[in-house]
């Protein structure tokens, strides 16, 4: 996990991504942002974000992008 969060930090360094769960539904991150995300999560964790997981539930928080990090080491 703080892996996870010193990438995002990296990525965006004016937002809590500690404490923040509506990182989507509140619009603190735009696309561009995500597709940063994407990729750096592709690169840090070995895996590929399939288009079918590009959802606001994947991205509204670290912890559920983390979540969605551990399914996709696991299959």
């Amino acid at each position: 996990m703080d892996e996870l969060l010193e990438l995002l930090q990296d990525v965006r360094d004016d937002v809590d991504f500690k404490t923040n769960t509506a990182l989507i539904d509140d619009g603190i991150l735009a696309s561009f942002d995500i597709l940063a995300i994407i990729s750096a999560i592709n690169d840090a964790f070995d895996v590929e974000i399939p288009a079918t997981a590009i959802i606001p539930a994947n991205f509204n928080s670290a912890d559920a992008m983390y979540a969605m990090i551990t399914r996709l080491q696991e299959d």
